[in-house]
């Protein structure tokens, strides 16, 4: 009897997330359904004697799938920040971190998004290699060969099968609730 783990045929866990990953983003995809931006956030800058506003620029679309997003490629990102392009309004000199997410808006808004639009920056790629996910601290964990979402960062137990937790993301994303 053979081993089916033979030279070069062992399946590994990156291999079962890959396939799940994949399998998530063609059910969303063949759905329609919503979709957000992906961007990266560029604080302003001097360029010589020119000050550049802060700005976002384009990296793509996800699905955000509560802590993870997940693009058409596969490609996992934990989630970072979240915001709106709207007009950021006037400067209120309230607390520093309203001053910040009002920055935020204003570079949503200034670049190449639709008004009202959700922006995702600051997400993180997510390494899928075994040697890394074992390693993690982020959103997804390998325990055992199990795939985990560490679906609430300030408990380092709150832990769900994958499989599971992207079901569930997924249905709502393709099935919302009444009202959402």
């Amino acid at each position: 009897m053979e081993d089916s783990r033979a030279a070069g045929s062992a399946v590994t866990p990156g291999d079962g997330i890959r396939s799940a990953l994949a399998d998530a983003a063609g059910r969303l995809a063949a759905a329609g359904a919503r979709d957000e931006a992906l961007a990266e956030f560029v604080p302003e800058r001097r360029v010589m004697l020119l000050t550049r506003k802060a700005a976002m620029v384009p990296l793509g679309r996800v699905w955000r799938l509560g802590v993870l997003l997940l693009d058409a490629d596969g490609r996992l990102y934990a989630t970072g920040h979240i915001t709106r392009a709207l007009e950021p309004g006037r400067r209120a000199y309230q607390a520093q971190s309203a001053e910040l997410r009002r920055e935020f808006r204003g570079a949503a808004f200034r670049g190449p998004f639709a008004r009202a639009e959700t922006v995702n920056f600051d997400a993180v790629p997510i390494e899928l290699d075994e040697a890394a996910l074992r390693d993690s601290n982020g959103p997804l964990v390998l325990r055992g060969d199990e795939a985990m979402v560490r679906w609430d960062p300030s408990s380092p137990d709150a832990l769900t099968r994958l499989p599971e937790y992207l079901a569930d993301r997924v249905r709502l994303l393709v099935d919302p609730p009444e009202g959402a």
